[in-house]
C-alpha cells in the first residue's frame, strides 16, 4: 500500500491568543501574510487565517483586513491554499443577573454576517464550526439551523467547508447535513483536541473520531498547547493530516516561545519525516483536497 503525502495546515494567529502572551504573534495584515508565506517555505500547504485590529491586536472580522492578507498571499504564492475562519461570532456570555441578557465579551452574530469575507474573497476553503459547547467559563453556540445557513452560503460562493470537530456530536451533525444534502460528502474534517470540555487530546480520541467518518473523508487533527506535537505524530500514524500554529500553541518546547509559525511547521515536518512520511506541497495538497490548480485562481493585483 502506497501512503499518500501529508499536508500541514498552519493556523497563524487565531482568535484567543493575546499579544501580551508572546511578542511573536502576528497582528497586522502584513505580519499575518508574511507568517503564512514563511510557513509555506517551511512545509505548510494550507494556512488558516484570522485577522486582528492592527492597532489593538484584538480579533476582528473586518472584510478589508481579510482582503489585505489574502491579496498579499495570492500575489506572492498563488498555490498556497487559503482557509479563512468563520468561527468568530458564536460566543455567548450570560449576564450575572439575567442569563438571557448577554454580558460584555459576547460576540454572537447572525450566521450570514460571519461569512461576508468568504463571499467577498472566495478562498479555497473556509472553516465551519459545528460545535455548541462550554468553552472555558463561556459558551459557544452554533445551532443546526444557523450552521446550515452558513454551509449553503459557502456552497453558493463555491468555497469548500473544512468542518471543525470539537466533539462527537459535531460529527453526528455533519453526517446529518450530508444525508439531507446541505453538505457534499464525504467532506473535509479537522479534529480539535484538548479544548476544555471538548475532545481530549489522546490517541483513543483520534481513533474514535476517525472511526465515525464516512468512507473517503479527508481529515486532520491538532492538539492545543503542549499536546500540539504529540497529536502531529498521532494523526500521521492513523492516516490523517496535521495542523500546527500560534493559534493553537505558542511554544516550540517547554518554556521556549516559538519565534515564528515557520518554526512550528518545521518541527511538525521533521516529526513526520522522521517517522517515514512525506510532506505534501501546496500543489499536491490541492489534488488531495480536490481543489483547482493555481493557474485557475485569479490573483488580485494592488
Amino acid at each position: 500500500m502506497i501512503r499518500q503525502k501529508t499536508f500541514i495546515t498552519c493556523a497563524v494567529t487565531g482568535n484567543l491568543v493575546k499579544p501580551e502572551q508572546t511578542p511573536y504573534l502576528p497582528i497586522t495584515p502584513e505580519q499575518i501574510a508574511n507568517e503564512c508565506l514563511a510557513a509555506e517555505a517551511s512545509g505548510a500547504a494550507v494556512v488558516h487565517i484570522h485577522v486582528r485590529d492592527p492597532q489593538t491586536g484584538k480579533p476582528s472580522m473586518d472584510v478589508e483586513l481579510y482582503r489585505d492578507v489574502v491579496d498579499r498571499i495570492r500575489l506572492r504564492s498563488p498555490e498556497l491554499i487559503i482557509n479563512l475562519t468563520t468561527g468568530p461570532g458564536g460566543r455567548f456570555i450570560p449576564g450575572e443577573d439575567d442569563p438571557k441578557v448577554y454580558a460584555p465579551g459576547t460576540s454572537l452574530l447572525p450566521p450570514l454576517e460571519r461569512i461576508k469575507h468568504v463571499e467577498a474573497l472566495r478562498p479555497d476553503i473556509c472553516s465551519l464550526d459545528l460545535n455548541t459547547m462550554n468553552s472555558g467559563p463561556d459558551v459557544v453556540i452554533n445551532t443546526p439551523k444557523n450552521v446550515r445557513k452558513m454551509a449553503l452560503a459557502m456552497r453558493a460562493a463555491g468555497v469548500k467547508p473544512e468542518l471543525e470537530i470539537f466533539d462527537s456530536g459535531d460529527l453526528n451533525l455533519a453526517l446529518d447535513m450530508i444525508r439531507d444534502g446541505t453538505l457534499q460528502g464525504p467532506g473535509i474534517y479537522t479534529f480539535v483536541l484538548g479544548v476544555k470540555y471538548g475532545f481530549a487530546a489522546t490517541p483513543e480520541t483520534v481513533m474514535y473520531a476517525r472511526g465515525m467518518l464516512p468512507a473517503g473523508a479527508i481529515w486532520s487533527a491538532f492538539g492545543i498547547g503542549r499536546m500540539e506535537f504529540p497529536i502531529v505524530a498521532q494523526s500521521w500514524l492513523l492516516g490523517g493530516h496535521v495542523r500546527v500554529g500560534m493559534e493553537d500553541n505558542i511554544y516550540l518546547q517547554h518554556g521556549v516561545l516559538a519565534k515564528s509559525n515557520a518554526e512550528l511547521v518545521e518541527r511538525a515536518a521533521n516529526i513526520i519525516q522522521q517517522m517515514g512520511g512525506e510532506i505534501a506541497t501546496p500543489r499536491e495538497a490541492r489534488s488531495i483536497l480536490g481543489l483547482p490548480a493555481a493557474n485557475n485562481i485569479s490573483v488580485a493585483i494592488p
